[in-house]
């Protein structure tokens, strides 16, 4: 049989045929594990990537505090032997408080609570040249190792530090942590020898149809589900979180998929809540009548509230442009509310366009003195402010006459007695009161009687601008006249008593007795020693007949 050069050339063209076949699916199948090796780093890679993504979307929300459970979350992704998120020295982050005291230190208040457990667990060697490497370049470093028989694909992610990292992280360098996720080749060597026996079987099919089985293959087990995985990392990665990965198969991808729609969803949860706690805080700020500007590190202003615009009659782009020191029109007035430390910081207030506003500005500075931003919050308290001043004036103004009242002036007269022994300057005080107020009352009824006593304190309005009318209590009234001497006091005491006598009142006239008592003159150490003067000197105006005026001796 093979001395027939046709069977010799059939044998020799089989036998190279076979062998070239046997190369060939030997050449495949390696490629093929390459392929599969290096598709497996790919998807973890996009994987790996798409979780940092999501690690820092949560940290620069400003939600650092469910760091910790976003990563224990994480541990749970099926086919993931470890994944953890590491800081710059190997440990373990969210699990102590070392960066939660920094944070708040840094921030001056205490915006995230420490742990009630705190442990550090070391997870890498600080000098491993792997993480030596990835904090260096910035980039994913991947790294195959092995664990008693089992094959290992670890892959460390560095997590870049941004500028916005910078509010809450003053130290911050360009790596801030590292995500180590490592998996099983397990799974995927199994496979590449799975797919070696089926090749060596079918050694005798055509190339032809091989590669077209392999192509199909190939394309509906491994093309068709990267395709559908990368385009839902790219979603995820835009911020669009509501499409899952279908899984069209129960092998490694179909589980990765399927791993990968759990991710999904828990981030889709996170997310929000993170929305849902946003939406609190701008409810907060625009809801709120107080107005809120707030700049960062470079002056730069970065909020500003509807309330603020409507208080400070400006629009939010001239705020902006006029920048934090122009927010009240008054540079060197902001330049030193800035200046203050923080911890002396008050609220200052300020008559602005036809308001009154308190308005409280700070700057807020990291430990090492840069600034890191500054705020103004401005409350409207020209309400307040006026109901203030009306209270005043109640407290002091007599309600049916509206001088001012016994208890304004003893206070007056408390302060001109003083100022007129310290200076040596006359003062003199006019008591007075109406002529048979009771019997006229008793005659004509109170009403008349308060007529009578509204019109008389007309007529007391007429005095000087630097006299202090009162109604002293009852039908008495008094007058401060400072600076006054006691002969000039006795002249206006007359032309009172007389413009009295002349007034009418529903047909009714009163006449008025009034007691005179100056300094200097008198022996008066206390203001009540001038007044008990003028009430004797009233007294005598009674006694010698009424509606006439008596100088106190």
């Amino acid at each position: 049989m093979f001395e027939r050069i046709g069977h010799r050339l059939l044998t020799v063209v089989g036998a190279v045929v076979i062998a070239g076949l046997i190369v060939l699916l030997i050449f495949f199948a390696e490629r093929q594990e390459a392929s599969i090796l290096a598709q497996n780093e790919r998807t973890l890679a996009k994987v790996t990537e798409s979780v940092t993504q999501a690690l820092r979307t949560v940290m620069l929300a400003g939600y650092a505090d469910i760091g910790q459970e976003f990563g224990d979350h994480l541990k749970h992704v099926a086919d993931v032997a470890d994944l953890r998120i590491l800081r710059v020295d190997g440990t373990e982050a969210f699990r102590d408080n070392t960066t939660i005291l920094a944070v708040n230190q840094a921030m001056g208040d205490e915006r995230f609570q420490p742990r009630s457990k705190a442990e550090v667990i070391r997870v890498l060697d600080p000098q491993a040249p792997e993480l030596r490497q990835a904090l260096a370049s910035g980039d994913m470093v991947r790294y195959y190792e092995k664990a008693g028989e089992e094959r290992l694909l670890t892959i460390l992610a560095p997590v870049t530090s941004q500028e916005a990292c910078h509010t809450c992280h003053v130290d911050s360098g360009q790596v801030r942590g590292v995500l180590k996720l490592t998996t099983s080749l397990a799974k995927v060597e199994a496979e590449v020898r799975a797919g070696r026996i089926r090749a060596f079987g079918m050694i005798l099919v055509t190339v032809v149809v091989i590669m077209l089985v392999v192509d199909q293959a190939v394309r509906r087990m491994v093309v068709r589900p990267l395709t559908a995985m990368t385009d839902a990392m790219g979603r995820a990665a835009a911020g669009n979180l509501d499409r899952e990965v279908p899984a069209l198969s129960r092998d490694e991808l179909g589980r990765m998929a399927v791993s990968f729609n759990v991710m999904i969803g828990e981030l889709t949860r996170m997310y929000g809540g993170l929305k849902l706690e946003r939406n609190k805080l701008s409810t907060i700020l625009l809801g709120t009548r107080d107005g809120i500007v707030v700049t960062n590190g470079q002056g730069k202003i970065v909020l500003i509230n509807p309330a603020a615009e409507t208080l400070l009659a400006k629009s939010a782009e001239d705020i902006a442009a006029g920048g934090l020191l122009a927010l009240v029109d008054d540079p060197d007035w902001a330049r030193a509310r800035l200046a203050v430390p923080l911890d002396d910081q008050k609220p200052e207030d300020i008559s602005y366009k036809n308001r009154t506003l308190s308005v409280y500005m700070a700057s807020i500075s990291a430990d090492g003195g840069d600034q890191i931003g500054s705020a103004a919050l401005i409350r409207d308290i020209t309400e307040a402010r006026r109901m203030q001043d009306e209270l005043e004036r109640l407290s002091i103004t007599d309600a049916l006459t509206g001088l001012h009242n016994r208890r304004y002036f003893d206070q007056k007269l408390n302060d001109e007695f003083a100022l007129a022994r310290r200076y040596d300057r006359p003062l003199a005080v006019l008591l007075f009161d109406v002529d048979h107020f009771k019997r006229f009352n008793d005659t004509y009824g109170h009403d008349q009687g308060d007529r009578v006593l509204q019109a008389i304190a007309g007529v007391m309005k007429s005095l000087r601008t630097i006299d202090i009318s009162c109604r002293y209590g009852g039908e008495e009234f008094a007058v401060i006249l400072p600076n006054t001497p006691v002969d000039n006091a006795h002249f206006a005491a007359e032309r009172l008593r007389a413009a009295v006598a002349e007034m009418v009142v529903d047909g009714l006239t009163v006449t008025i007795s009034i007691g005179v008592a100056a300094l200097p003159g008198l022996p008066a150490e206390r203001p009540d020693d001038l007044v008990k003067a003028a009430d004797t000197a009233l007294y005598t105006s009674k006694q010698g007949g009424r509606n006439r005026v008596t100088r106190a001796v």
